[in-house]
């Protein structure tokens, strides 16, 4: 999403840093999908296959119970091709200049939804075991990805920056993933609970963030 009337704040080292390497991470891309964007493809349809492959992924998790190799490692797979899609179709937008406000919309709501659909499925999976705790823990997931990603447009829309904390989408795409991957041994709840204890700290420090930079306006106009 881009920040529209955004003012220089003070951030931390680690958030400049984080900064940095995604600015870095979006030129890389951009110019990896050059001769895509020469094609027919279009930023909607890469952020289509991705729901699709996400969602997909989510129901291969919810069958574990059959096989937890592999339906937890397949589920993984599906997860993060369509998690690369979800990236790859702002890259390509950049590239080929095909980005509309819609599109981006789409995106922005598309990958709620794909994230929302695996840590349900895993949600399912620890109900079964019985695991009260994790379960609680996935639910508090969900909830706290939403508030970073509401936090950071909430805050755009102000006028302000809401892009501080290691919360967003790569890093909780690649907490799950490991969780996934390690799910057959028992130890999928301790990626969830890091996942959801970083998102909630992510929202306080967005929270923050805002107040902060509206105190800075407020002494400014005085």
């Amino acid at each position: 999403m881009r920040e529209q009337g955004a003012r220089p704040q003070r951030v931390s080292q680690l958030d400049r840093v984080k900064q940095e390497y995604t600015a870095a991470a979006r030129e890389i891309l951009r110019r990896s999908m050059a001769g895509v964007a020469k094609t027919k493809l279009t930023p909607d349809m890469l952020s289509i296959a991705g729901l699709a492959l996400c969602v997909a992924g989510a129901v291969l998790v919810g069958f574990e119970e059959r096989n937890e190799y592999l339906f937890y490692w397949l589920g993984g797979a599906f997860f993060i091709a369509g998690s690369i899609a979800d990236i790859l179709d702002g890259a390509l937008a950049r590239a080929a200049s095909k980005g509309t406000v819609f599109g981006a919309f789409l995106d922005s709501t598309f990958d709620r939804l794909g994230e929302a659909a695996m840590l349900t499925a895993i949600g399912l999976a620890f109900m079964r075991d019985g695991n009260e705790i994790a379960l609680v823990a996935a639910f508090a997931a969900v909830i706290g990805s939403f508030l970073v990603s509401y936090t950071r447009a909430k805050a755009e829309a102000l006028g302000l920056k809401g892009d501080v904390g290691f919360g967003s989408r790569l890093e909780r795409v690649v907490i799950v993933s490991v969780g996934l991957g390690l799910a057959p041994w028992g130890w999928l709840q301790w990626p969830i609970y890091v996942l959801a204890a970083m998102a909630w700290v992510t929202v306080v420090q967005r929270m923050l963030y805002v107040r902060s930079q509206l105190r800075e306006l407020a002494e400014q106009a005085s």
